[in-house]
């Protein structure tokens, strides 16, 4: 990719199946149903790292998400691209992806998110360094107090996050006692 073009998303039918690419930007403008991914990264104790989207981010800047999120290049496996994601955020992790689920918004700026959002659970105790350009800010946080938070001021969040932390904590209470997470 040249310095100056505008990286690709990858398009997808409803059952995740490859139908084309398109400039990232006209996706968010055109609602194009697109690939991505939000990873999850729990510490040995539970608590869930957060994340502050830079205030300079294209949409949702400032708000706080899960540890990280993106898209998969083109030709990119997604699983590998999650874990690409988190060794940017400085940490390395094995991960799972136990479901995906598709959703679509619109923001205040004209763009929106039409996303089949692959989501992947890790755990990792280890130290975490934030990319400036792309997150402001990121905590440990427990569910316990991420819920309060999320009851107290949801806008603190941003739409995506608020729409998987439900399916990713009831996943999180109904999985596998063999599962480690």
């Amino acid at each position: 990719m040249a310095l100056n073009e505008e990286p690709l998303v990858v398009l997808v039918d409803r059952e995740d199946r490859e139908i084309g690419l398109a400039p990232k930007t006209e996706a968010h403008q055109k609602a194009l149903l697109h690939r991505a991914f939000s990873v999850f990264v729990f510490n040995g104790v539970g608590e869930l790292l957060l994340q502050q989207r830079s205030p300079d981010k294209y949409h949702s800047g400032g708000l706080w998400t899960n540890t990280c999120c993106s898209h998969p290049l083109p030709g990119e496996n997604v699983h590998d691209a999650a874990h690409r994601l988190i060794e940017e955020m400085g940490m390395d992790c094995p991960l799972e992806s136990p479901f995906w689920f598709i959703y679509q918004t619109e923001f205040e700026n004209g763009l929106s998110e039409h996303e089949l959002d692959h989501v992947f659970l890790g755990n990792s105790d280890g130290p975490f360094r934030i990319d400036p350009t792309e997150v402001a800010a990121a905590l440990w946080i427990s569910l316990a107090e991420l819920e309060a938070w999320m009851e107290r001021r949801p806008q603190d969040f941003t739409f995506w996050f608020k729409h998987i932390y439900p399916r990713c904590a009831e996943f999180l209470h109904n999985r596998p006692s063999t599962m480690v997470l």
